[in-house]
């Protein structure tokens, strides 16, 4: 198990991404949460298999909106999550 911490930049509050997320998230049997930040930008913390984690990158470099950078990195889980929730 690994772990996607990921922050979306662009117009990407208001356009129904985190809830896009939370979709594909759950479609590929990931767990963490999408959460609006004060900056504009979405923060994507997701736990699940390593290929599936990147599979949800190009989704979120793809989503509503416009996104103009993607930053991520993948690390070892801590299972600390049940689903995947819109925060």
């Amino acid at each position: 198990m690994k772990r996607l911490e990921a922050r979306v930049y662009g117009w990407v509050q208001g356009v129904g991404f985190r809830a896009y997320t939370r979709m594909h998230a759950i479609r590929l049997s990931l767990v963490g949460f999408a959460k609006n930040m004060p900056d504009g930008s979405v923060w994507v913390v997701a736990e699940g298999e390593e290929k599936n984690l990147l599979e949800l990158v190009e989704y979120l470099k793809d989503g509503p909106g416009r996104v103009d950078r993607v930053d991520y990195k993948i690390v070892e889980a801590l299972n600390e999550f049940k689903d995947f929730s819109i925060l």
